[in-house]
């Protein structure tokens, strides 16, 4: 079982980190054709299709659960279509009946996943979407697998797990801080993170090593603990997986 979790994490990684690379590919892609002065529509190279590629890596990435990524796309394909000069139509008109319909129609006729119903009943994951700016919840995770997402709003959840297994945290325009001093694990544990104009803060123990994997194109990854215990006497091993993008993630103790 051990093995096959691990292969798990390592496939999902991978993957992960594939998509990443694909995304941040076109992104390079399109600013060379910006400033190659090509006869391009600026709509074609604007914010919110990038937008709508957020809406594209997120549904991927977390086999398009919830509905984080679909209002992304929608914003974005929204503010697409109002930019389009010669477009002979005004999309404030159906915006938000077409949005409430699409919404709707997913939310009633997504096909369940019987093998993430079990999984969800057997390790009772939590999964976080906030999308009001404002407002920032609090819970307390007592399961072995987190997964977080933060989309235009703040999460926080402390994780109390004796088993820790890692997960999926991801802010994208929003933030995530995720505190981890009362878990463990026996020896090593992979966290896939992803911050998109956004910040994640992972609050740990100074007793964890970090090796960090994430990508970071106009981001950062930081260890800001201040006492750091040597290398020797460190017996747990976090690793990150992921990408950050116009984003920080930070790692912080108490």
């Amino acid at each position: 079982m051990d093995n096959l979790n691990h292969n798990n994490n390592n496939n999902r990684n991978n993957s992960s980190r594939a998509l990443s690379g694909f995304i941040i590919a076109i992104i390079g892609f399109g600013l060379l054709l910006n400033n190659m002065h090509l006869n391009i529509p600026n709509w074609i190279l604007s914010w919110s299709n990038f937008l709508i590629l957020i809406g594209v890596f997120i549904g991927i990435r977390r086999n398009f659960k919830g509905v984080a990524w679909l209002i992304l796309i929608l914003i974005g394909a929204y503010n697409t279509l109002d930019n389009i000069p010669d477009l002979n139509f005004d999309p404030s008109k159906y915006a938000l009946g077409i949005g409430l319909v699409i919404v709707g129609g997913f939310l009633i006729f997504r096909p369940k996943d019987s093998e993430l119903s079990f999984l969800k009943s057997k390790a009772r994951k939590k999964a976080k979407f906030d999308f009001d700016g404002t407002k920032s919840d609090k819970t307390a995770n007592n399961n072995d697998i987190i997964d977080v997402m933060a989309v235009f709003g703040g999460s926080t959840q402390t994780v109390y797990s004796k088993n820790f297994q890692g997960g999926d945290i991801s802010a994208v325009f929003g933030g995530a801080d995720i505190i981890m001093t009362q878990a463990d694990f026996p020896e090593t544990v992979s966290l896939d993170v992803t911050a998109v104009f956004g910040g994640i803060k992972l609050i740990v123990p100074q007793n964890w090593a970090i090796k960090s994997n994430v990508t970071a194109l106009f981001g950062s990854v930081e260890d800001k603990r201040s006492h750091v215990m040597p290398v020797s006497e460190m017996t747990k091993t976090l690793v990150l997986d992921g990408t950050a993008l116009f984003g920080g993630i930070e790692i912080k103790s108490f």
